[in-house]
């Protein structure tokens, strides 16, 4: 979906990519980045599950890496 996405919307799209396992999220949030999108992360503390997030990040794809309760305010704040 993410790389559907980006192929659309090109830098206009937000990324976000909460807890989860596996690799897609961070393939998706790869497209984005190379569109020149912007993508955030969850953070390790706030997340059920790391595997996905921490590959976006290991992956260097991720803009910013938030806490759960501040990623909403973020997404307010880049969507201005």
């Amino acid at each position: 979906m993410m790389e559907s996405a980006a192929e659309t919307y090109a830098s206009d799209i937000l990324g976000v990519l909460l807890t989860g396992m596996g690799r897609d999220g961070a393939n998706g949030l790869k497209a984005i980045k190379q569109k020149g999108g912007s993508t955030i992360a969850q953070d390790e503390e706030t997340s059920t599950i790391f595997g996905m997030p921490k590959a976006a990040i290991d992956d260097g794809v991720a803009d910013k890496v938030l806490p759960l309760q501040s990623i909403p305010e973020e997404i307010l704040v880049q969507c201005q």
